[in-house]
Order: structure tokens, then C-alpha cells, then sequence
């Protein structure tokens, strides 16, 4: 039984460790939106910015693509413990999309300003960055346990007794 929950504890945390990369690279290739600062605050430049929207899918991307690697090496390498694996890379999926939704938002790496119409003479900077979309928080743990099952399904049917289910081979 330790095994199994050494299997689950490793795999919770080698995805919360590469959450928080995954965060500070979210952060630094991720465009900001203008704001403009202004008496009453700060107010978006550019109403018809897509910088909100790159966020929500540069976050898509990072997540997502480390979701299927961490499925593909999680197959391959815990298969000795198949559950325990699998249910860490749902709770450690979960962790480290926020752990890059925090990470990102908190941490500023390179921050690339999207130039606006901004009136002459008023400030802009570059706004935090944030999901407008939080359904791409789940891309991470998603991807992972899907990806994690097909290959096991894929491995489980070739080695399967119901392909020659008449004893020979199937031709």
C-alpha cells in the first residue's frame, strides 16, 4: 500500500513543480492588455484588444501540452501502479493548472505590451494577467488522464484474448 501512495505523493508533485513553470512561461510569452491610467483608475486602451483572449489560449496551450506529456511519461514509467498514478495525475493536473494560473498572474517575465489607440498624453501600461475563460483551467488534468487511458486502452486491446476470439489468429 506505501507504494501505491509513493506513486500518488510523486506524481502530485512533479506536476505541481512543473506548474510553476509552466506559470513563468505563461508569464513571460503571453501579450499583456493596455490599460490606461487615468483619474478615475486604470481602464482598458483598446476595448477591441485580443490580449485578453491570447491569455486564455497561450494558458490553453501550455497546460494542455504539458497534460499530454505528463500522460504519455505517466504511462510509461508508472505502470506498475496504474491507479495511483492515474488518480495523481488527476489531483496533480488540478494543482498545477493553478499553481500556473498563480504563479503567471503573480510573477511578470517579459512583459509584451499590445500597442492601442490611446489618447495623447495619458499613460499606458501593461495590464495583469488573468483568465477571462476559467474552463481552460481543466485542459491540464484532462488532457492527462485522457491521453494516460487511450494509451492504456490502445495497450490493453492488443494484448486483449477478444481479438482472436476464436482461439486462432486473426488474419
Amino acid at each position: 500500500m506505501t507504494r501505491e501512495v509513493r506513486a500518488f505523493a510523486v506524481t502530485v508533485l512533479t506536476l505541481a513543480a512543473l506548474g510553476v513553470a509552466a506559470g513563468l512561461l505563461w508569464s513571460g510569452v503571453t501579450p499583456r492588455a493596455p490599460y490606461q491610467v487615468t483619474e478615475q483608475g486604470p481602464t482598458l486602451a483598446d476595448p477591441t484588444t485580443q490580449a485578453l483572449i491570447a491569455a486564455d489560449g497561450w494558458f490553453a496551450v501550455i497546460t494542455g501540452g504539458l497534460g499530454l506529456l505528463c500522460g504519455g511519461v505517466a504511462w510509461f514509467i508508472g505502470r506498475r501502479w496504474m491507479l495511483a498514478v492515474l488518480l495523481g495525475l488527476c489531483a496533480g493536473g488540478v494543482a498545477a493548472s493553478f499553481l500556473t494560473l498563480w504563479t503567471g498572474s503573480t510573477f511578470t517575465i517579459g512583459s509584451v505590451v499590445v500597442q492601442a489607440a490611446a489618447v495623447p498624453g495619458i499613460k499606458v501600461v501593461p495590464g495583469a494577467l488573468k483568465l477571462t475563460a476559467p474552463g481552460v483551467l481543466v485542459s491540464w488534468p484532462l488532457l492527462a488522464v485522457g491521453f494516460f487511458t487511450l494509451l492504456e486502452g490502445m495497450h490493453g486491446y492488443r494484448e486483449s484474448p477478444l481479438r482472436q476470439p476464436y482461439g486462432g489468429p486473426v488474419v
